[in-house]
Protein backbone atom coordinates (compact mmCIF):
# COMPACT_ATOMS: atom_id res chain seq x y z
CA UNK A 1 0.00 0.00 0.00
CA UNK A 2 1.35 3.42 -0.90
CA UNK A 3 1.54 6.26 1.64
CA UNK A 4 -0.81 9.17 1.10
CA UNK A 5 1.44 12.08 2.07
CA UNK A 6 -1.67 13.39 3.86
CA UNK A 7 -0.55 16.54 5.72
CA UNK A 8 -3.46 18.98 5.99
CA UNK A 9 -1.76 20.88 8.84
CA UNK A 10 1.49 21.51 6.96
CA UNK A 11 2.67 25.05 7.74
CA UNK A 12 1.05 25.08 11.20
CA UNK A 13 3.49 25.53 14.11
CA UNK A 14 2.46 23.95 17.41
CA UNK A 15 4.30 24.63 20.68
CA UNK A 16 3.61 21.77 23.06
CA UNK A 17 4.51 22.00 26.75
CA UNK A 18 3.06 18.89 28.33
CA UNK A 19 3.92 15.51 29.82
CA UNK A 20 2.50 12.02 30.42
CA UNK A 21 -0.16 11.10 27.79
CA UNK A 22 -3.12 13.45 27.31
CA UNK A 23 -1.19 16.54 26.16
CA UNK A 24 1.50 14.61 24.26
CA UNK A 25 -1.10 12.55 22.41
CA UNK A 26 -2.82 15.77 21.31
CA UNK A 27 0.51 17.01 19.98
CA UNK A 28 1.25 13.68 18.31
CA UNK A 29 -2.05 13.65 16.42
CA UNK A 30 -1.37 17.18 15.17
CA UNK A 31 2.16 16.16 14.14
CA UNK A 32 0.85 13.11 12.30
CA UNK A 33 -1.45 15.44 10.36
CA UNK A 34 1.50 17.50 9.19
CA UNK A 35 1.92 20.21 11.84
CA UNK A 36 5.42 21.21 12.99
CA UNK A 37 5.13 20.27 16.67
CA UNK A 38 7.89 21.68 18.88
CA UNK A 39 8.00 20.01 22.28
CA UNK A 40 9.27 22.26 25.08
CA UNK A 41 11.18 20.32 27.73
CA UNK A 42 13.14 21.35 30.83
CA UNK A 43 16.93 21.01 30.53
CA UNK A 44 16.79 17.52 32.04
CA UNK A 45 14.01 16.46 29.73
CA UNK A 46 10.34 15.56 30.19
CA UNK A 47 10.19 13.33 33.29
CA UNK A 48 8.00 10.92 31.34
CA UNK A 49 11.15 9.92 29.45
CA UNK A 50 12.46 8.18 32.59
CA UNK A 51 9.35 6.14 33.37
CA UNK A 52 9.73 2.36 33.58
CA UNK A 53 7.41 -0.63 33.81
CA UNK A 54 4.01 -0.05 32.22
CA UNK A 55 4.98 3.61 31.78
CA UNK A 56 8.01 2.74 29.69
CA UNK A 57 6.08 3.07 26.45
CA UNK A 58 4.48 6.44 27.25
CA UNK A 59 7.13 8.83 25.99
CA UNK A 60 8.21 7.06 22.80
CA UNK A 61 4.65 6.27 21.76
CA UNK A 62 3.13 9.72 22.16
CA UNK A 63 6.07 11.93 21.22
CA UNK A 64 6.72 10.59 17.74
CA UNK A 65 7.09 13.06 14.93
CA UNK A 66 8.00 16.06 17.11
CA UNK A 67 11.04 18.30 17.48
CA UNK A 68 12.47 19.10 20.92
CA UNK A 69 13.59 22.41 22.37
CA UNK A 70 14.98 22.49 25.91
CA UNK A 71 14.23 25.67 27.87
CA UNK A 72 15.15 26.67 31.39
CA UNK A 73 12.10 28.73 32.31
CA UNK A 74 13.76 29.82 35.56
CA UNK A 75 16.03 32.08 33.52
CA UNK A 76 15.12 35.28 31.77
CA UNK A 77 16.61 33.99 28.53
CA UNK A 78 14.47 30.84 28.71
CA UNK A 79 11.28 32.84 29.27
CA UNK A 80 12.14 35.22 26.44
CA UNK A 81 12.80 32.26 24.15
CA UNK A 82 9.39 30.81 24.95
CA UNK A 83 7.82 34.23 24.31
CA UNK A 84 9.51 34.38 20.91
CA UNK A 85 8.37 30.86 20.06
CA UNK A 86 4.77 31.60 21.00
CA UNK A 87 4.77 34.85 19.03
CA UNK A 88 5.43 32.81 15.87
CA UNK A 89 3.19 29.87 16.74
CA UNK A 90 -0.33 28.96 15.70
CA UNK A 91 -1.16 26.63 18.60
CA UNK A 92 0.00 26.16 22.19
CA UNK A 93 -0.78 22.78 23.81
CA UNK A 94 -0.33 22.53 27.59
CA UNK A 95 -1.48 20.35 30.47
CA UNK A 96 -0.35 22.21 33.59
CA UNK A 97 -2.48 23.27 36.54
CA UNK A 98 -4.19 26.62 36.05
CA UNK A 99 -2.40 28.25 38.98
CA UNK A 100 0.99 27.04 37.75
CA UNK A 101 0.40 28.65 34.37
CA UNK A 102 -0.74 31.88 35.96
CA UNK A 103 2.47 32.08 38.03
CA UNK A 104 4.44 31.77 34.78
CA UNK A 105 2.28 34.41 33.06
CA UNK A 106 1.05 31.67 30.73
CA UNK A 107 -2.63 31.47 31.62
CA UNK A 108 -4.94 31.27 28.58
CA UNK A 109 -6.13 34.83 29.21
CA UNK A 110 -2.59 36.19 29.43
CA UNK A 111 -1.54 34.29 26.33
CA UNK A 112 -4.51 35.45 24.28
CA UNK A 113 -3.85 39.05 25.30
CA UNK A 114 -0.24 38.84 24.12
CA UNK A 115 -0.92 36.68 21.06
CA UNK A 116 -4.45 37.38 19.78
CA UNK A 117 -4.21 34.84 16.95
CA UNK A 118 -2.86 32.00 19.11
CA UNK A 119 -5.01 28.95 19.73
CA UNK A 120 -4.47 27.74 23.30
CA UNK A 121 -5.34 24.08 23.87
CA UNK A 122 -5.43 23.30 27.60
CA UNK A 123 -5.58 19.58 28.44
CA UNK A 124 -7.12 19.43 31.92
CA UNK A 125 -8.69 16.96 34.30
CA UNK A 126 -12.04 18.76 34.27
CA UNK A 127 -13.83 21.49 32.38
CA UNK A 128 -14.87 24.59 34.33
CA UNK A 129 -17.16 23.76 37.22
CA UNK A 130 -17.06 22.49 40.81
CA UNK A 131 -14.21 20.05 40.08
CA UNK A 132 -12.06 22.25 37.85
CA UNK A 133 -9.16 22.48 40.34
CA UNK A 134 -9.05 18.80 41.25
CA UNK A 135 -6.14 16.61 40.25
CA UNK A 136 -7.20 13.95 37.77
CA UNK A 137 -5.66 10.81 36.31
CA UNK A 138 -7.09 8.31 33.85
CA UNK A 139 -7.90 5.93 36.69
CA UNK A 140 -9.46 8.72 38.78
CA UNK A 141 -12.02 9.66 36.14
CA UNK A 142 -12.76 6.01 35.34
CA UNK A 143 -13.70 5.50 38.98
CA UNK A 144 -15.70 8.75 39.12
CA UNK A 145 -17.81 8.27 36.00
CA UNK A 146 -18.82 4.64 36.37
CA UNK A 147 -16.43 3.33 33.71
CA UNK A 148 -14.56 1.20 36.27
CA UNK A 149 -17.88 0.03 37.75
CA UNK A 150 -19.01 -1.15 34.33
CA UNK A 151 -15.72 -2.92 33.55
CA UNK A 152 -15.24 -5.12 36.63
CA UNK A 153 -17.71 -7.42 38.39
CA UNK A 154 -19.89 -6.05 41.17
CA UNK A 155 -17.77 -4.85 44.08
CA UNK A 156 -14.57 -5.01 42.02
CA UNK A 157 -14.33 -1.84 39.91
CA UNK A 158 -11.61 -2.22 37.31
CA UNK A 159 -9.92 0.30 35.04
CA UNK A 160 -9.79 -0.65 31.39
CA UNK A 161 -6.49 -2.04 30.17
CA UNK A 162 -5.04 0.99 28.38
CA UNK A 163 -4.82 4.76 28.80
CA UNK A 164 -7.83 5.07 26.55
CA UNK A 165 -9.21 8.19 28.24
CA UNK A 166 -5.95 10.10 28.00
CA UNK A 167 -5.52 9.14 24.35
CA UNK A 168 -9.10 9.90 23.37
CA UNK A 169 -9.03 13.22 25.24
CA UNK A 170 -5.88 14.11 23.31
CA UNK A 171 -7.74 13.23 20.12
CA UNK A 172 -10.61 15.55 21.11
CA UNK A 173 -8.01 18.23 21.76
CA UNK A 174 -6.60 17.82 18.26
CA UNK A 175 -10.14 17.87 16.84
CA UNK A 176 -10.94 21.09 18.71
CA UNK A 177 -7.68 22.68 17.56
CA UNK A 178 -8.49 21.93 13.93
CA UNK A 179 -11.93 23.46 14.38
CA UNK A 180 -10.38 26.56 15.97
CA UNK A 181 -7.95 26.85 13.07
CA UNK A 182 -10.90 26.82 10.66
CA UNK A 183 -12.55 29.62 12.62
CA UNK A 184 -9.33 31.63 12.63
CA UNK A 185 -9.18 31.40 8.86
CA UNK A 186 -12.53 33.22 8.82
CA UNK A 187 -12.14 35.88 11.50
CA UNK A 188 -8.41 36.04 12.24
CA UNK A 189 -8.94 35.37 15.96
CA UNK A 190 -7.41 32.70 18.16
CA UNK A 191 -9.47 30.61 20.54
CA UNK A 192 -9.06 29.16 24.03
CA UNK A 193 -9.81 25.43 24.02
CA UNK A 194 -10.14 23.41 27.23
CA UNK A 195 -10.36 19.62 27.06
CA UNK A 196 -11.61 17.65 30.09
CA UNK A 197 -10.42 14.13 30.89
CA UNK A 198 -13.47 13.60 33.13
CA UNK A 199 -15.87 14.80 30.45
CA UNK A 200 -14.21 12.53 27.93
CA UNK A 201 -14.80 9.51 30.16
CA UNK A 202 -18.35 10.67 30.79
CA UNK A 203 -19.00 10.53 27.05
CA UNK A 204 -17.68 6.97 26.98
CA UNK A 205 -20.30 5.83 29.52
CA UNK A 206 -23.09 7.94 28.02
CA UNK A 207 -24.92 4.92 26.58
CA UNK A 208 -25.40 3.52 30.09
CA UNK A 209 -26.51 6.91 31.43
CA UNK A 210 -29.06 7.26 28.64
CA UNK A 211 -30.43 3.76 29.21
CA UNK A 212 -31.19 4.76 32.80
CA UNK A 213 -32.59 8.16 31.80
CA UNK A 214 -34.99 6.62 29.29
CA UNK A 215 -36.30 3.55 31.09
CA UNK A 216 -35.10 3.92 34.70
CA UNK A 217 -33.04 0.72 34.78
CA UNK A 218 -29.32 0.66 35.48
CA UNK A 219 -27.04 -1.42 33.29
CA UNK A 220 -25.18 -4.07 35.32
CA UNK A 221 -21.39 -4.34 35.02
CA UNK A 222 -20.30 -5.87 31.73
CA UNK A 223 -19.28 -9.24 33.28
CA UNK A 224 -22.86 -9.60 34.56
CA UNK A 225 -24.76 -8.03 31.69
CA UNK A 226 -28.01 -9.44 30.41
CA UNK A 227 -27.21 -10.82 26.99
CA UNK A 228 -28.86 -9.24 23.96
CA UNK A 229 -27.47 -11.90 21.62
CA UNK A 230 -27.85 -15.69 21.32
CA UNK A 231 -24.06 -16.20 21.25
CA UNK A 232 -21.57 -13.60 22.50
CA UNK A 233 -19.04 -15.56 24.49
CA UNK A 234 -15.49 -16.83 24.87
CA UNK A 235 -14.90 -20.51 24.10
CA UNK A 236 -11.92 -22.85 23.89
CA UNK A 237 -11.05 -24.84 20.80
CA UNK A 238 -9.86 -28.43 20.74
CA UNK A 239 -6.21 -27.33 20.69
CA UNK A 240 -6.68 -25.09 23.72
CA UNK A 241 -6.98 -21.71 21.93
CA UNK A 242 -9.40 -19.19 23.48
CA UNK A 243 -11.79 -17.69 20.94
CA UNK A 244 -14.48 -15.02 21.17
CA UNK A 245 -17.46 -15.84 18.99
CA UNK A 246 -20.71 -14.04 18.30
CA UNK A 247 -23.95 -14.87 16.52
CA UNK A 248 -26.21 -11.84 16.78
CA UNK A 249 -28.72 -12.37 13.94
CA UNK A 250 -30.90 -15.27 12.83
CA UNK A 251 -28.77 -15.80 9.73
CA UNK A 252 -25.56 -15.86 11.79
CA UNK A 253 -27.19 -18.39 14.12
CA UNK A 254 -28.00 -20.63 11.15
CA UNK A 255 -24.46 -20.38 9.78
CA UNK A 256 -22.91 -21.14 13.17
CA UNK A 257 -25.13 -24.20 13.59
CA UNK A 258 -24.01 -25.40 10.17
CA UNK A 259 -20.31 -24.96 10.97
CA UNK A 260 -20.58 -26.72 14.32
CA UNK A 261 -22.79 -29.54 13.14
CA UNK A 262 -25.71 -28.38 15.30
CA UNK A 263 -28.37 -28.64 12.61
CA UNK A 264 -30.85 -29.82 15.22
CA UNK A 265 -30.79 -26.31 16.69
CA UNK A 266 -32.08 -24.89 13.41
CA UNK A 267 -35.10 -27.22 13.44
CA UNK A 268 -35.82 -26.97 17.19
CA UNK A 269 -39.18 -25.15 17.68
CA UNK A 270 -37.75 -23.58 20.84
CA UNK A 271 -35.03 -21.77 18.85
CA UNK A 272 -36.80 -20.16 15.91
CA UNK A 273 -36.49 -16.49 16.91
CA UNK A 274 -33.70 -14.45 18.43
CA UNK A 275 -35.62 -13.89 21.72
CA UNK A 276 -36.11 -17.65 21.98
CA UNK A 277 -32.42 -18.26 21.29
CA UNK A 278 -31.43 -15.73 23.96
CA UNK A 279 -33.84 -17.24 26.49
CA UNK A 280 -32.35 -20.69 25.83
CA UNK A 281 -28.72 -19.69 26.45
CA UNK A 282 -28.54 -21.69 29.69
CA UNK A 283 -28.69 -24.96 27.72
CA UNK A 284 -27.53 -23.98 24.22
CA UNK A 285 -24.21 -22.38 25.24
CA UNK A 286 -22.88 -25.53 26.98
CA UNK A 287 -23.66 -27.54 23.84
CA UNK A 288 -22.01 -24.92 21.63
CA UNK A 289 -19.02 -24.93 23.96
CA UNK A 290 -18.78 -28.72 23.63
CA UNK A 291 -19.03 -28.53 19.84
CA UNK A 292 -16.30 -25.87 19.58
CA UNK A 293 -14.03 -28.00 21.80
CA UNK A 294 -14.23 -30.65 19.06
CA UNK A 295 -12.68 -28.33 16.44
CA UNK A 296 -9.06 -27.29 15.94
CA UNK A 297 -8.56 -23.52 15.92
CA UNK A 298 -7.11 -23.01 12.40
CA UNK A 299 -9.83 -24.76 10.35
CA UNK A 300 -12.55 -23.37 12.63
CA UNK A 301 -11.32 -19.79 12.20
CA UNK A 302 -11.17 -20.34 8.42
CA UNK A 303 -14.78 -21.54 8.38
CA UNK A 304 -15.99 -18.68 10.60
CA UNK A 305 -14.28 -16.12 8.36
CA UNK A 306 -15.69 -17.66 5.18
CA UNK A 307 -19.20 -17.61 6.63
CA UNK A 308 -18.91 -13.98 7.81
CA UNK A 309 -19.33 -14.62 11.52
CA UNK A 310 -17.86 -12.22 14.11
CA UNK A 311 -14.99 -13.90 15.91
CA UNK A 312 -11.63 -13.07 17.47
CA UNK A 313 -8.74 -15.07 18.83
CA UNK A 314 -7.89 -13.77 22.32
CA UNK A 315 -4.52 -12.06 21.83
CA UNK A 316 -2.01 -10.18 23.97
CA UNK A 317 -0.69 -6.79 22.81
CA UNK A 318 2.79 -8.25 22.20
CA UNK A 319 1.28 -10.74 19.76
CA UNK A 320 0.09 -7.95 17.50
CA UNK A 321 3.54 -7.75 15.93
CA UNK A 322 2.89 -11.18 14.40
CA UNK A 323 -0.65 -10.43 13.22
CA UNK A 324 -0.77 -10.46 9.40
CA UNK A 325 -3.19 -7.54 9.22
CA UNK A 326 -1.06 -5.41 11.53
CA UNK A 327 1.99 -6.32 9.45
CA UNK A 328 0.39 -5.22 6.17
CA UNK A 329 2.11 -2.31 4.36
CA UNK A 330 1.38 0.86 6.32
CA UNK A 331 0.10 -0.99 9.39
CA UNK A 332 3.07 -0.11 11.60
CA UNK A 333 5.43 2.85 11.69
CA UNK A 334 9.08 2.36 12.56
CA UNK A 335 10.45 5.10 14.79
CA UNK A 336 14.05 5.73 15.80
CA UNK A 337 14.89 6.27 19.46
CA UNK A 338 17.32 9.05 20.44
CA UNK A 339 19.50 6.64 22.39
CA UNK A 340 19.72 4.31 19.39
CA UNK A 341 17.56 1.47 18.15
CA UNK A 342 13.99 1.65 16.94
CA UNK A 343 10.49 0.42 17.68
CA UNK A 344 7.28 -0.23 15.78
CA UNK A 345 3.91 1.28 16.66
CA UNK A 346 0.59 1.95 14.92
CA UNK A 347 0.03 5.15 12.99
CA UNK A 348 -3.26 6.91 12.30
CA UNK A 349 -6.19 4.48 12.01
CA UNK A 350 -7.54 5.69 8.69
CA UNK A 351 -6.73 5.76 4.98
CA UNK A 352 -6.97 8.60 2.49
CA UNK A 353 -7.92 7.58 -1.06
CA UNK A 354 -6.90 4.03 -0.22
CA UNK A 355 -3.49 5.02 1.12
CA UNK A 356 -2.16 4.86 4.67
CA UNK A 357 -2.29 8.30 6.29
CA UNK A 358 1.15 7.92 7.83
CA UNK A 359 3.42 10.87 8.66
CA UNK A 360 6.74 11.34 6.94
CA UNK A 361 8.46 11.87 10.32
CA UNK A 362 7.75 9.58 13.25
CA UNK A 363 11.02 9.52 15.17
CA UNK A 364 11.36 10.36 18.88
CA UNK A 365 13.49 13.48 19.50
CA UNK A 366 16.48 13.68 21.79
CA UNK A 367 16.19 16.22 24.62
CA UNK A 368 16.76 19.64 23.08
CA UNK A 369 17.94 18.18 19.78
CA UNK A 370 16.39 21.03 17.82
CA UNK A 371 17.05 23.89 20.25
CA UNK A 372 19.90 25.50 18.31
CA UNK A 373 18.13 25.28 14.96
CA UNK A 374 14.71 26.49 16.06
CA UNK A 375 15.93 29.24 18.41
CA UNK A 376 18.56 30.31 15.89
CA UNK A 377 15.80 30.81 13.33
CA UNK A 378 14.29 33.32 15.76
CA UNK A 379 17.51 35.34 15.74
CA UNK A 380 18.91 34.21 19.08
CA UNK A 381 22.70 34.15 19.35
CA UNK A 382 24.53 30.91 20.25
CA UNK A 383 25.58 32.02 23.74
CA UNK A 384 22.06 33.22 24.51
CA UNK A 385 20.70 29.86 23.34
CA UNK A 386 23.06 28.09 25.74
CA UNK A 387 21.76 30.16 28.66
CA UNK A 388 18.10 29.80 27.57
CA UNK A 389 18.29 26.03 27.27
CA UNK A 390 20.38 25.34 30.34
CA UNK A 391 22.31 22.87 28.22
CA UNK A 392 25.85 22.91 26.93
CA UNK A 393 26.17 23.64 23.26
CA UNK A 394 26.73 20.46 21.22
Amino acid sequence: MRESGFAPLAGIRVIEMSHMIMGPSCGMFLAFLGADVVKIEPPGGDKTRAMTGMGGGFFPTFNRGKRSVALDLETGEGCRALDMLLSKADVFVENFRDESLARMDLSPGQLRERYPELIVASCKGFLHGPYENRTALDEVVQMMTGMAYMTGPTGMPLRIGSSANDIMAGLFGACAVMGALQYRDRDGCGRTVRIGLFENCLLLVAQHMVQFDINGTEAPPMPERAFSWPVYDIFETGDGKPLFLGAVTESQWDRLCEILGLETFRDDPRLQTRPQQIAARDWTIPLIREAIAGHESVPLIKALEEKGLPFAPIARPAEMYDDPHVRRPGGLLTSRLPEGGSFRAPGLPFEIDGAAANPQLADVPEIGADSAEILGELGMQPETIVRATGQRRK
